[in-house]
């Protein structure tokens, strides 16, 4: 699906995530890099799939560039559970993890910030630059301190969008008295906007939808809608809402890091572009997969800037302002400021 198995002899270039071209090196090439035998446990959840293809990759080039002598076991499910993999790491019983910030606020309060709605975080590229930003900020290693982590690449996970049956919501007001299932920071932008909210388990969600104890719900556009058939039973959906995401890095034991020899280090963060450059298109393929049968069997809602605006304003800033008024221990409007300075900055 994403690029892999490299020909022998033959260089491969990648666009980057800045549209900077840089070269995946071929494993039999007189710049294999030698070093020691070292195995990781890397854990993650569910199966493979579009989340999984960046450090899948990774795992791939780091086998085939060291000649077989560094690898990363990639464990699904087979390591930790989806809400432990910070506490695998912690204890050492794994190398490297994802984790997603929604599935324990209490274990990373300053990556909460990525899950707030109507933030700037829609186009990938922009994500990457604000997401690399934020993870040098204080707040976000003290986060991944606490269980001896840090952080590597983030899965940039898309956008949320909505998807729904009945009523179509044009402007704020229209989601006013629909029964949506979103969590997080959707969720209360939602409530904001007069919705009532549902919290009813992902494999849930076509069957409440189906029978109208919901109207609409979000999950990562589009491959997530499509992978629980929603498009089946949905009448429309948002393609550029842009409501909000979550953020699910890949972050490794520092002891472990630590532990490398240079040269494993330097091809670990080498590589970063290149991941960056796959989990994009994973998610680019799905896309051009899914839009065209999306938009042949539902009604596709679109909005303007100034649209986006009037939902940002009325059920974004308000909640953005909620967040650091209740974490008063986190520098809150100062990680806002700075994901708004550098996402301008980036456009």
């Amino acid at each position: 699906m994403v690029l892999r198995g490299i020909l022998a002899g033959a260089a491969l270039a990648v666009v980057g995530s800045f549209g900077v071209s840089v070269t995946a090196v071929p494993a039999n090439a007189a710049e294999i890099i030698d070093g020691p035998k070292v195995n990781w446990n890397f854990a993650v959840w569910g199966k493979r799939r579009a989340f999984t293809e960046g450090m899948e990759y990774a795992a791939e080039q780091v086998k085939e560039r060291t000649g077989g002598k560094f690898t990363i076991t990639m464990g699904y499910g087979s390591f930790s559970k989806p809400k432990e993999t910070l506490d695998g790491v912690k204890l050492g019983a794994t190398q490297g993890a994802m984790f997603c910030n929604f599935y324990h606020p209490g274990k990373n309060p300053a990556f909460m910030v990525f899950t707030l709605p109507f933030l700037p975080l829609g186009d990938p590229d922009v994500r990457i630059r604000v997401t690399r930003k934020l993870y040098e900020h204080p707040a976000l290693v003290a986060d991944m301190d606490r269980w001896n982590a840090m952080t590597y690449v983030s899965t940039i996970l898309p956008q949320y969008e909505f998807f729904g049956r009945g009523k179509e919501p044009h402007k704020p007001e229209d989601f006013a008295g629909m029964r949506v299932r979103a969590g997080g920071g959707i969720g209360s932008a939602m409530e904001k906007l007069g919705a009532t909210l549902s919290t009813v388990p992902a494999t849930e969600v076509y069957t409440t939808l189906e029978r109208g104890t919901v109207d609409a719900a979000s999950f990562p556009y589009t491959y997530a809608h499509v992978a629980y058939k929603l498009h089946e039973i949905a009448d429309w959906f948002t393609g550029n809402l842009s409501p909000g995401t979550s953020e699910c890095p890949a972050v490794f034991n520092k002891d472990a890091y630590a532990a490398l020899p240079q040269q494993y280090k330097d091809l670990l963060m080498g590589m970063r572009d290149e991941i960056y450059a796959v989990q994009k298109k994973a998610y680019a393929d799905i896309d051009a997969k899914n839009l065209p049968m999306l938009r042949e069997k539902l009604t596709e809602i679109t909005y303007t800037e100034e649209q986006r605006a009037d939902f940002q304003e009325k059920a974004g800033k308000v909640v953005w302002d909620e967040w650091v008024k209740d974490n008063p221990k986190l520098p809150g409007q100062e990680l806002i400021d700075l994901i708004l300075s550098e996402a301008k900055a980036s456009m």
